[in-house]
C-alpha cells in the first residue's frame, strides 16, 4: 500500500490544477476537467468501482464501492476536492525525504528551507518520510493527498474482500478553494447517508465545526482633481477606504486571532484617488457573531457617507457558507463512527474548530453531514507545505476501519 500511496500522491501532486476564481466556466480550469476526466475517472474504472461518471452540471467525478455485506445498512461517501490554491502549481517537482533525522530540509535548489526554527512541527515527524516542494511551487497536499487517500482506501478495499462494508460513494470535485465548487453539489445523485471530506492537517484532526462566513466589496467613488489645488476639493478614494480599515478592531484581524475567535481579514486594496475597491472576508463561529461584523462594517461606512459631500461608499456583503456544526450536531453518528474508527487504531481524535471552511460546510446544509477527516498536509498553500506519508497511511486506515465499522454505531 505504501509505494501505490506514494506513487499516486507524487502523480497527482505534478498535475497543475489550480482554481480561477475570475472564470465564469464550471470548473473554472480545464485542468480540473482534464484530470476528473483523463486522470481518475480511468482509475477509478481500473479499480472496479462501478456507475462511475462525471457530472458536467458540476464538475465531480463520482463513483461507487458496492456492499459486500447486507448487514451494512448506511450509505458512506468520501469526498476531496480537486484544485489547489492561488500559489505557482507549474512544474511541482515533490521532494521525498526519507527517514528526516531532524534540522533544516534544503527546498530543491531554491534558497528557500524548511526548518524547525520556523515550522517547529517538525520535529514531531522523526524517522518519517516526508514530501516537500522544491521551494519554487506548492505541494497541492490540500487535497490531492485527501484524493490518493481515498483512491488508496478504495483499492486496498477492493483487494481484501473479507473486510465486510456497506455501499460506498466517493467524490472528487472542483473549485474548493475559492468556494464555488459544493454549491453545485448534486446530493441526490451521491445519495448516501452521511459523507467525510478528507481534507484537513495533521494526524488525528476530526473537525465538525467551521466558520460562519461572508464576504465584504467596498467601493469608493472619490473626486479627483490637482494635488496643488487639492484643499476642501479632493475626495481621495484611497485614503477613504483606508481610513475605513482603520476604524476596525485591530484584535480582530486574522493575524491576531486564533482559536475561536472570529475576524475581519482584509485580502485587496487597490484603486486610485477617483477610484477604489476593497475585498474583505468576515468569519466567525457565531452566526451572531458573523451579523455583529457586518453590521460593524455597515456602520462604518454609513457613518463615511454621512461625513461626505454625497454618499461615495458602496458596501456589498455576500453570505458564503454557515458553521456546520448547525446540522452535525443533530446526529453525531459520523463523528461517533470516525472517533470509534481512530480509537481502534491508536490514533487520538483532535477534535477542534477549523479556522477556514470545508465544502463539508455546505453539503452539510444541503441534506448529507459532511465532517471532516485528516489527510496530513502541513503549512498548505505555499512553498513550505509537506505531508509525511506515514500520516497519509493512516488516513487510509481510517477510511478502511469507518467503512468496515459503520454497522456497530
Amino acid at each position: 500500500m505504501t509505494n501505490a500511496l506514494l506513487e499516486r500522491f507524487i502523480r497527482y501532486a505534478k498535475i497543475n490544477t489550480r482554481s480561477d476564481e475570475t472564470s465564469q466556466t464550471i470548473p473554472t480550469t480545464q485542468s480540473q476537467v482534464d484530470f476528473a476526466k483523463n486522470v481518475l475517472e480511468p482509475e477509478l474504472r481500473a479499480l472496479g468501482l462501478q456507475n462511475v461518471h462525471y457530472l458536467e452540471s458540476n464538475g465531480y467525478l463520482v463513483a461507487t464501492l458496492p456492499a459486500n455485506d447486507a448487514r451494512f445498512t448506511r450509505k458512506i461517501g468520501f469526498i476531496s476536492h480537486m484544485d489547489t490554491a492561488d500559489f505557482n502549481a507549474e512544474g511541482v517537482n515533490p521532494q521525498v525525504i526519507e527517514n528526516y533525522q531532524g534540522g533544516d530540509i534544503p527546498l530543491g535548489t531554491s534558497g528557500f528551507s524548511l526548518s524547525p526554527k520556523d515550522f517547529p512541527q517538525l520535529d514531531g515527524y522523526l524517522g518519517q518520510t516526508l514530501i516537500t516542494t522544491d521551494g519554487t511551487t506548492l505541494l497541492g497536499s490540500d487535497d490531492k493527498s485527501g484524493i490518493a487517500e481515498i483512491m488508496t482506501a478504495m483499492a486496498y478495499l477492493v483487494d481484501h474482500p473479507e473486510i465486510k462494508h456497506g455501499e460506498i460513494r466517493v467524490g472528487f470535485g472542483p473549485d474548493e478553494e475559492i468556494g464555488l465548487g459544493a454549491i453545485h453539489f448534486d446530493v441526490a445523485d451521491f445519495d448516501v447517508d452521511f459523507a467525510y471530506t478528507v481534507d484537513g492537517g495533521p494526524l488525528g484532526e476530526l473537525q465538525y465545526e467551521t466558520f460562519s462566513a461572508a464576504a465584504a466589496d467596498v467601493t469608493v467613488q472619490g473626486r479627483n482633481v490637482h494635488p496643488g489645488t487639492a484643499k476642501g476639493q479632493m475626495v481621495h478614494a484611497l485614503q477613504v477606504l483606508m481610513d475605513i480599515h482603520a476604524q476596525l478592531p485591530e484584535n480582530e484581524r486574522a493575524e491576531t486571532t486564533e482559536g475561536r475567535e472570529g475576524f475581519y481579514h482584509l485580502l485587496t486594496l487597490e484603486g486610485t484617488v477617483d477610484e477604489a475597491q476593497s475585498h474583505y472576508i468576515l468569519r466567525d463561529f457565531d452566526r451572531e457573531g458573523l451579523e455583529a461584523k457586518k453590521a460593524l462594517l455597515q456602520q462604518i461606512v454609513d457613518q463615511t457617507n454621512h461625513h461626505l459631500d454625497q454618499d461615495r461608499v458602496t458596501l456589498t456583503l455576500t453570505d458564503q457558507y454557515a458553521n456546520m456544526r448547525e446540522v452535525i450536531e443533530k446526529d453525531m453518528t459520523p463523528i461517533t463512527l470516525a472517533k470509534q474508527a481512530m480509537n481502534s487504531l491508536g490514533i487520538t481524535p483532535v477534535i477542534e474548530p477549523i479556522r477556514g471552511g470545508t465544502d463539508g460546510s455546505t453539503i452539510s446544509f444541503m441534506g448529507i453531514p459532511t465532517p471532516n477527516l485528516f489527510a496530513g498536509g502541513e503549512n498548505m498553500h505555499g512553498r513550505y507545505e509537506f505531508v509525511s506519508l506515514q500520516t497519509m497511511e493512516k488516513a487510509v486506515d481510517v477510511i478502511v476501519a469507518i467503512v468496515s465499522q459503520s454497522d456497530t454505531v
